[in-house]
């Protein structure tokens, strides 16, 4: 399938869901109010950062079964598989079983929630735990669906999941109420059924009968060389995109959050569109690094300017209607509050999704390593920035040291790319 196509389907998965958010966030805001929204984004949250725990396995999968394909090396992809499948399974209980042991500190230490909302905040968060497992696994599944470039099946997967994500909530509160910790076991029960049909779709994929395999250490060693150093990015980057809402609730309460989180959530959907063409080159640059370089350079070239000259487009109509869009969407207030943090952030998008282009050539070139240490670079200098911004200027604060990280971000893998098409 093309890269047009690719996308397209890449596409379509991350945008349908956005449609019936616009419809179910204002929704579930004006019923159960900003703090227990705010709760939910948090829930939203743990869910994707601890799902780093398949230690950068789903990434791993895509670029060692690619290889194989491109090699001609076909009969080591069950083994591939396999490995990948369980050590994901495993280091999402992993995952699990920490996020259950910080639950408690969570809810009633650290977050600043408001004392009848901590024991709803704390179930939250422990059945929040089962939904880690089941996002490593799917994680793995999907890796293995990526490398064979079956962009549709995945992406049919994560509409499914994606809609459910903003709709089960919605449907939580019509049918039982505005508790939270509700809203996250149904949203554990759609991943339970999303990792389910995931199974389906890989056994039909990988013919050869690859449950069949035994595990091998050396086959799960070889993934890690390059999975250890993704594990490193994807514990950080998390922490610099989704954990300023939780310094914004230690700092200014919980009810900042969602002021913070709405234009955040709005805007960074923008990244769906680099996104969905990122994750179509991937497998097709570790191909071509291989066997053409010349067709590499050229791939990223055009990509790099389609995706500056469409973001670019995107977010200078984002910021002429960020005003007026919070204002119908989700009211005055949030208008007043959180209009100025837009534009911040759509500037910050900018860079952040151009940037997609650079990272994941570096990746295809199994070159994790150079990504995380710039990650750990941005950590040091970010998270200090931060607190300050956010004690300087509240949430405005939060929004500007992000972007500053972003721009920075850009600058280093672009240089790092140039080095690697040389």
């Amino acid at each position: 399938m093309s890269i047009k196509k690719n996308t397209i389907w890449n596409l379509v998965g991350a945008g349908v869901p956005l449609i019936f958010a616009a419809f179910s966030i204002p929704y579930v805001i004006s019923k159960i109010g900003v703090e227990r929204f705010g709760i939910l984004t948090i829930v939203w949250v743990l869910i994707g950062y601890f799902s780093l725990f398949d230690f950068g396995l789903g990434r791993a999968l895509t670029q060692r079964i690619s290889s194989a394909l491109a090699k001609g090396e076909e009969q080591k992809i069950p083994e591939i598989t396999f490995n990948g499948v369980i050590f994901t399974l495993l280091t999402g209980i992993l995952g699990g079983s920490l996020l259950a042991c910080f639950a408690y500190p969570l809810a009633y230490l650290w977050l600043n929630i408001s004392t009848p909302l901590q024991t709803d905040a704390f179930w939250s968060f422990l059945w929040t735990t089962f939904g880690i497992i089941l996002t490593t696994v799917s994680n793995g599944f999907r890796g293995v669906l990526e490398a064979y470039e079956d962009f549709r099946s995945a992406s049919i997967l994560k509409i499914f999941l994606g809609v459910a994500n903003f709709v089960t909530p919605a449907l939580s509160v019509i049918f039982f109420g505005t508790n939270v910790s509700t809203m996250a076991l149904i949203l554990v029960l759609s991943r339970l059924l999303v990792a389910f049909f995931y199974f389906l779709q890989v056994r039909r994929t990988v013919e050869v009968g690859w449950r069949m395999q035994k595990l091998s250490l050396q086959t799960i060693r070889d993934m890690l060389s390059f999975g250890a150093w993704m594990t490193v990015s994807n514990t950080i980057s998390p922490i610099m995109v989704n954990f300023d809402r939780f310094f914004i609730s230690n700092v200014l309460g919980g009810s900042m959050v969602a002021f913070y989180t709405v234009p955040f959530e709005i805007i960074t959907r923008i990244l769906i569109l680099p996104t969905a063409l990122s994750t179509t080159l991937f497998p097709r640059f570790t191909a071509t690094l291989q066997n053409n370089k010349m067709e590499a350079k050229n791939i990223y070239i055009s990509s790099f300017n389609l995706t500056a000259l469409t973001l670019g487009v995107v977010c200078l109509i984002g910021a002429f209607c960020a005003n007026f869009g919070l204002k119908i969407w989700v009211g005055e207030e949030f208008a007043e509050k959180s209009t100025l943090v837009s534009w911040i952030l759509l500037a910050g998008v900018f860079f952040n999704g151009v940037a997609m282009v650079p990272f994941s050539l570096i990746q295809a070139n199994g070159s994790a390593k150079g990504i995380a240490k710039i990650h750990l670079l941005e950590l040091v200098l970010y998270v200090p920035l931060l607190i300050l911004m956010i004690h300087k200027a509240a949430i405005v604060g939060a929004a500007a040291a992000w972007t500053m990280r972003v721009v920075f971000d850009f600058i280093l893998l672009s240089i790092f790319a140039k080095k690697i098409l040389k």
